[in-house]
């Protein structure tokens, strides 16, 4: 199921990626004091209390000049609306209320969303009376923080996760295949959902962002049941959203959560760019399967090279992700489209894969046998056992000596032995290390 999705927004310098980082527990986001230097939308995982959800740092605009910033602030305001089901507006103690804050609290409360006031830089005690003047946005919650010292942060989560919506079960069967497509803008992800299904279901249009909402479409093909999940483009027009790809991200995430494979669909014509690796990345870090499909290899000049070329493309910018399959294909000509739901079956399969424990400590013990694991300061990591826990995806739990020792080369070495022996195409392998207790 899709975690709930909380949405961090408010005018740049607020310290948005500071809170964001003290949320997920790792820097990802940039942090600098000065107004947007966050260059991307972040998205990250929290938990409370034992509930998960989905984070995001909206601090994804550039500001061009100070009457920029009125402008740039609605459009975060007004993805985090569309998006979010629970949504933090995070203002400053120090600088008190501004015209951005009320300009953004006036979006939020016509809304109709669970909106959480975060005031950030309430750093001493002086600074405590200064949250009183931001009860007059218009909002019941408001929560005093800092960022710098970490203080009021569960406090913060507290007041958020009470409005996460109910969770659902799930509406598909087990034997339903879901796949999500995603990708960017104008990649022919709509496109290539008609080609798969044989009929015109969902709008399609050269304009980029065209795709009015997350559709489900189930179908099956040769006794395999599928359900499609085409991630939705920018609902409204206008200049707010005329930078489309940066606001992508979102919808993906929705659709990635509820996917079993994912189709990282590429537009053959204009290549890899860093954002499509923003976005791979995330099915990376969900630990779902994932293939590779490039699009419109009908209308690229090639020769008999050019298919190699494009694939060591694709290897050297998504080092993170060999695993991955990629197939080539024309939505617009249905070139090639009947290898496709064979490669979906493929990887579907491989992320389901369990292997029994007997078989995989025998692998085990073959490459440790073949290749000891080094020495640290004279000591060597030594594996007692292996077991695999889960599936979706395979996850293993090597019983070591100390985990401290087992390096990341050394891990890898695991990984491309334990992949020799089983395949796992398509699906990301996890490995951790665990210590053996005296009981075990």
């Amino acid at each position: 199921m899709a975690r709930p999705v909380v949405a961090i927004v408010g005018r740049p310098n607020v310290g948005k990626s500071t809170i964001f980082n003290r949320i997920i527990g790792d820097k990802i986001a940039i942090v600098e004091d000065k107004p947007g230097v966050t260059r991307d939308r972040l998205y990250g995982r929290g938990e409370w209390l034992d509930k998960e959800f989905s984070i995001i740092d909206t601090g994804g605009i550039e500001i061009e000049g100070e009457d920029e910033i009125l402008r740039s602030v609605r459009m975060q305001a007004e993805l985090a609306i569309e998006e979010a089901d629970v949504i933090v507006f995070m203002v400053d103690a120090k600088t008190g209320m501004t015209a951005a804050d009320s300009e953004v609290a006036e979006l939020l409360y016509r809304a109709k969303k669970p909106v959480v006031v975060a005031v950030n830089k309430v750093d001493n005690l002086q600074r405590v009376d200064d949250i009183y003047e931001f009860y007059s946005l218009g909002f019941g919650e408001i929560i005093g923080i800092s960022g710098s010292h970490g203080t009021g942060i569960g406090d913060l989560l507290e007041a958020v996760t009470k409005h996460f919506p109910d969770s659902q079960d799930e509406e598909y069967g087990e034997d339903v295949i879901k796949v999500a497509l995603i990708g960017r803008p104008n990649v022919g992800k709509s496109s290539l959902v008609n080609a798969i299904l044989g009929e015109e279901r969902v709008i399609v249009s050269d304009v980029a962002g065209t795709t009015r909402d997350a559709i489900d479409t189930p179908f099956e093909k040769d006794g395999q049941k599928y359900v499609i999940i085409d991630t939705a483009g920018m609902r409204k027009r206008g200049k707010v959203y005329e930078t489309t790809e940066k606001y992508s991200v979102m919808r993906a995430m929705k659709a990635i959560e509820r996917a079993d494979v994912v189709l990282v669909v590429f537009n053959g014509e204009e290549g890899i760019i860093e954002q499509d690796k923003h976005i791979a990345g995330y099915a990376h870090e969900a630990g779902k399967a994932a293939i590779f499909v490039v699009n419109k290899w009908d209308v690229v000049e090639k020769d008999d090279k050019t298919m190699h070329q494009f694939t060591q493309k694709i290897r050297d910018h998504f080092l993170f992700m060999t695993y991955a399959p990629v197939v080539y294909l024309s939505a617009k000509t249905k070139q090639k489209l009947h290898k496709l739901l064979p490669v979906v079956d493929q990887v579907a399969e491989q992320h389901a894969l369990r292997i029994p424990t007997h078989v995989l400590n025998d692998v085990i013990s073959d490459a440790v046998a073949i290749n000891s694991p080094p020495t640290d300061k004279g000591r060597r990591l030594r594996i007692n056992y292996a077991t695999q826990v889960s599936v979706k995806p395979p996850t293993i739990i090597l019983f070591v000596n100390d985990p401290e020792l087992k390096h990341f080369s050394y891990e890898r070495y695991l990984e491309n032995k334990i992949r020799a022996a089983f395949g796992f195409e398509g699906t990301p392998l996890r490995i951790f290390s665990r210590r053996k207790s005296e009981e075990d």
